[in-house]
């Protein structure tokens, strides 16, 4: 049987995994119903309400499976990893509290007000519902990424009796990794909705299902996923330069390096890597990239894991230093070239309808409807990297996951949990993705007091 911490470990991976599938939807969502609602407001047009309508049953779906999984996860804290809380409570608590009493709240009530009020309220005060569901989900956000930057590069702390203690909020909400993984997650929550939105959209015109109403979906999202796709890229870029300097373990697990590299340094693009040996030979290189990547100029060497790990060694002690480098190194990789993907599609799609031809584009099409699965790859592999580059701490430098796993939990506790929720959460998908398909087969028609496209159609119109 494996041991506690293995144990804990993938329970917590599981359930983050699986509880990030719901976030960057419901956030992304948020935002383009919020936009479609906005621009039925500003032009009286009945298709973006029924645009409105329809995806927002999709958000509304997606933000109750992500509400379980949630409290799930953060019920773990005091289950799994109580040493932790202990050592990080008095900074730990205090976001997730504020992102549980006020944003969690603020958007949970009014969804519930945005779904029960179409006809109650005018147009903009029920449109003003929906953007504060969707201020609110951002908050959320921004709060949980608050405590998880500080797991990442600790500030506004003093360490007394043992425990980490905050000594300064600002320090702690100012911290520049906040905002590196607040930008880059809110622009790739738009990019996965934009290409939940485009793909499913381009999988129905292929169908020939309501051709109109789902190229005008299209249209409406194709500039937010180009914005969320190259927001991404250049907030990510961002991150890449600070992990440089914060967490060169990680940066140089990500790139396979284990010594340090030449000046100017390659990007390998493939590597053969033996971990074992500790050696990675390129496959395939681009020469000076990993010092533009690294510095944003043509110079720079790139420190590898076996001078970073004796470094450590004498900071920090004898640890194990050893991450899982094959996994990073193509997580990486994947996350970036599905990044370079989306920017090109969204472009194609803005371009297609522009010219009103997407309907007759059926390759595209084909390949827009793969799109709608891939930024779930690309968000799990960002957060593989974010989280196993960690290792071996659970707060950087600080306390070490060795340190942080329940002392009083048994690894056949820890089993039968895994086995539940992993079965709890299977079933969850489960009905997810079969009222998501349901919905989709019904049409974006049928539930609207007998609103059907064969007797009140608003798109009942050539093009968009």
């Amino acid at each position: 049987m494996p041991d506690v911490l293995s144990l804990a470990r993938f329970q917590f991976a599981m359930t983050t995994v699986f509880h990030f599938f719901f976030v960057p939807l419901s956030i992304g969502l948020g935002v383009c119903v919020s936009v479609m609602e906005t621009r039925y407001c500003m032009t009286g047009d009945v298709r973006y309400k029924q645009l409105t309508k329809f995806w927002g049953k999709m958000l509304i779906l997606s933000f109750a499976v992500g509400v379980v999984t949630g409290i799930i996860q953060e019920f773990q804290f005091g289950m799994n990893w109580s040493d932790y809380s202990r050592f990080v409570g008095d900074i730990f608590g205090a976001p997730l509290a504020i992102e549980a009493l006020l944003s969690f709240f603020l958007e949970s009530t009014f969804l519930g007000v945005w779904m029960f009020s179409w006809e109650k309220v005018s147009k903009k005060t029920h449109c003003l519902f929906i953007w504060l569901v969707t201020i609110g989900s951002t908050l959320s956000a921004l709060w949980i990424l608050t405590a998880n930057s500080f797991m990442q590069h600790p500030e506004g702390f003093e360490i007394i009796n043992g425990r980490a203690q905050m000594v300064d909020f600002g320090a702690v909400i100012s911290n520049p990794q906040v905002w590196y993984e607040f930008g880059h997650v809110i622009f790739a929550a738009l990019t996965l909705a934009a290409f939940f939105i485009m793909g499913s959209s381009a999988i129905n015109i292929i169908k020939k299902k309501e051709v109109d109403f789902y190229k005008k979906s299209m249209k409406t999202v194709a500039i937010i996923a180009i914005i969320g796709a190259m927001g991404t890229a250049g907030v990510g870029d961002l991150q890449a330069r600070a992990l440089v300097k914060d967490q060169p373990l990680k940066f140089a697990a990500m790139e396979g390096i284990y010594k340090d590299t030449p000046d100017p340094a390659p990007w390998a693009v493939l590597s053969n890597i033996n971990t074992e040996k500790r050696e990675s030979e390129p496959i395939i290189e681009v020469p000076y990239l990993l010092s533009i990547l690294s510095y944003h100029k043509l110079s720079g060497s790139v420190r590898g894991m076996d001078s970073v790990t004796k470094e450590f060694q004498s900071k920090y002690g004898d640890l194990d230093y050893n991450l899982p480098v094959k996994t990073m190194f193509y997580s990486f990789r994947v996350m970036a070239g599905f990044g370079g993907i989306f920017v090109l599609m969204s472009i194609i799609a803005l371009i297609g309808i522009k010219k009103n031809k997407i309907e007759n584009w059926k390759v595209f099409l084909k390949l827009m409807g793969i799109c709608t699965f891939l930024p779930w790859f690309a968000t799990s592999t960002g957060w593989l990297i974010t989280e196993l580059g960690r290792y071996p701490w659970t707060v950087y430098g600080l306390f070490t996951i060795a340190d942080s796993v329940s002392p009083n939990v048994t690894a056949g506790q820890l089993l039968f949990t895994n086995i539940v929720y992993f079965g709890l959460f299977t079933i969850l998908g489960g009905v997810m993705v079969y009222l998501m398909v349901r919905q989709f087969k019904k049409g974006p028609f049928a539930d609207e007091n007998n609103l059907t496209a064969e007797n009140v159609d608003p798109f009942g119109y050539k093009g968009v």
